[in-house]
């Protein structure tokens, strides 16, 4: 997570909403913040020639990607004030359950529950003509 000046009295959902535009990673991907509410985050990744695998096929990190990137903001997306701007995803779990072929796909990360510092996440992965690609179970620390 990236520091910036002026965070002292935002909360997590605002913070968020800022950093995702501004990461590299993010940029590279193409991955676009489509809905935030409360513990829940929709986030899409569009079909590019870059994340192919094979024939049509997106390859199944690009998948990855998405969902630990939507299951960060969905960590990040309550009013809370953080004490501090750091985060990282502790664990990672994706079944894969059909590929991605030739189509943009969407991510909606729900947070399950939040601990002191932990947060536990569901990612559901489908494509835009709602095929289930995949599913995640992500454990996001906070602080």
């Amino acid at each position: 997570m990236i520091i910036m000046p002026g965070n002292a009295s935002q909360t997590r959902a605002e913070i968020i909403r800022k950093f995702l535009p501004t990461s590299p990673y993010v940029g590279h991907l193409g991955i676009q913040l489509i809905d935030m509410q409360p513990d829940v985050a929709t986030l899409r990744l569009p079909f590019a020639d870059s994340l192919i695998t094979i024939g049509t096929t997106m390859h199944g990190g690009a998948i990855a990607s998405l969902i630990d990137t939507a299951a960060m903001v969905a960590a990040w997306s309550d009013d809370s004030v953080p004490d501090n701007l750091r985060g990282t995803t502790v664990s990672l779990t994706v079944t894969y359950l059909a590929p991605a072929e030739h189509e943009d796909i969407q991510a909606t990360a729900r947070v399950l529950q939040r601990g002191r510092n932990l947060v536990y996440l569901d990612v559901e992965v489908q494509s835009v003509s709602r095929k289930s690609i995949a599913r995640g179970l992500v454990t996001y620390k906070l602080g």
